[in-house]
């Protein structure tokens, strides 16, 4: 298939099933789209097996191999998704619950990596699965972060506090970027012998994790900074919305070329232009054509993501061999994220206050979603990847669906009254 033919196949059934969500389930968008995509794809599972001579699942798998979901998403929509979710955020309640955000996107998902790895790897050993130690980091280190596409998604549908629902965008928005970084320093040491004195020492790790992270960060904030100062000189929307593009595919690429940290870089940048750039570089003219521009775009291409989620069951889910191995994984991702979340807000919370429920909500909140799968998908051929593969894979279709749809129950337990709890409370400067 044409790259032409691919993206009319998948806008196609995008459209298509949003129509009949839509209309007949009214279920939220990203999620009906998972849950009829993955109907489709046991549908032509199902067809196999009554009429195997046609060979319909090989052909459908064959096709979606093409797409590459990995490269699509980890060198190409994952950049715009951010940014559109950056551009949004307000800067000052961020700054507000920097500590949170910071200790638990840093820290937290240092933690949630152990603790996870530590766990799939007894629970390995349990079911005779010989897996390296470090292989179950690897897998650590993919499952804990949160999905910012995911995560952004839900909160458009629900009514929060504000500051609660900065504290959740901001830690998913960068944790991102991180858990990047450190599936990068676990992949680097198990391809390098499983241990981090053979080939990656402890301070090659730290040289990797500061340069990736800091130098995305710095590189951000000169992206942005040169975006908001065209944007000083000009009164052109159309060109507006153009550098903005602009500075995403231009960061993004020089990120991934110097070995950066690009979801760091857009992430940083899109904060900047959202909120210094849009008080002080734009009119309003400009601003509600910017805002409304990567609005636009930001659906439509969660909802080519959330579709391909659901359809790479026919590339990860070819076996129900690792079936135990991947629904223990679900109780045990959660039960790390609880972890991960409790102890930062637990010590913050002598100084701070919290919101009641934060930390229930940030945790059954903290959805995974495709950055997951890609990056299971990007491992080398090695033996350990089918089981990864498909306990992340259910890790993250619970996540999206089980979590997802009960996330407005779980928050009306909670009494929140006040401003900034209406959902999809788009900014407009």
């Amino acid at each position: 298939m044409t790259l032409f033919e691919i993206m009319a196949l998948l806008l196609g059934l995008s459209a298509a099933f949003g129509f009949i969500n839509h209309y007949y389930w009214r279920l939220p968008h990203t999620i009906g789209l998972v849950i009829m995509a993955l109907a489709a794809s046991g549908i032509v599972i199902a067809a196999d097996f009554i009429v195997p001579q046609f060979g319909i699942t090989q052909a459908v798998r064959s096709q979606l191999i093409e797409i590459d979901f990995a490269t699509t998403l980890m060198e190409g929509m994952l950049s715009i998704l951010l940014f559109a979710g950056a551009v949004h955020i307000d800067l000052d309640e961020l700054a507000q619950r920097k500590w949170a955000i910071s200790i638990m996107a840093t820290l937290g998902v240092i933690t949630s990596t152990f603790l996870v790895g530590g766990a799939i790897y007894f629970v390995m050993q349990m079911a005779g699965i010989d897996m390296p130690f470090i292989w179950a980091l690897v897998f650590g280190s993919l499952i804990s972060p949160t999905d910012p596409v995911a995560v952004l998604g839900l909160l458009k549908t629900i009514r929060i506090p504000a500051l609660l629902r900065a504290k959740i965008a901001g830690e998913s928005l960068f944790n991102d970027g991180v858990g990047v970084v450190v599936f990068t320093i676990m992949v680097a040491i198990a391809m390098g012998g499983g241990s981090p004195g053979e080939e990656v020492g402890v301070m090659t790790v730290a040289k990797l994790f500061l340069g990736e992270a800091l130098g995305g960060a710095l590189l951000g904030i000169a992206a942005g900074y040169v975006a908001y100062w065209t944007m000083c000189r000009i009164d052109e929307h159309n060109i507006e919305v153009l550098i903005t593009l602009a500075v995403v595919f231009v960061s993004y690429s020089i990120a991934l070329r110097l070995h950066l940290s690009g979801p760091i870089a857009v992430v940083i940048a899109g904060l900047f232009i959202g909120n210094h750039g849009a008080k002080f570089a734009m009119t309003k003219k400009t601003r509600d054509h910017v805002f409304q521009f990567w609005e636009l775009l930001d659906e439509i291409l969660n909802s080519v993501l959330f579709l391909l989620i659901g359809l790479e069951v026919l590339i990860v889910g070819r076996d129900l061999l690792h079936l135990p191995i991947a629904l223990a994984a679900i109780p045990i991702a959660l039960c790390a994220r609880f972890v991960a979340v409790a102890i930062p807000i637990k010590l913050l919370s002598i100084r701070d206050k919290f919101e009641e429920g934060s930390i229930a909500i940030l945790t059954w909140g903290g959805l995974r979603g495709g950055i997951s799968v890609a990056l299971a998908l990007s491992l080398p051929d090695v033996p350990e990847k089918p089981v990864i593969l498909a306990a992340t894979y259910a890790v993250v279709v619970f996540s999206i669906i089980v979590q997802g749809l009960t996330m407005k129950r779980l928050v009306g337990r909670y009494n929140f009254r006040g401003a900034g709890q209406e959902p999809d409370s788009d900014r407009a400067g």
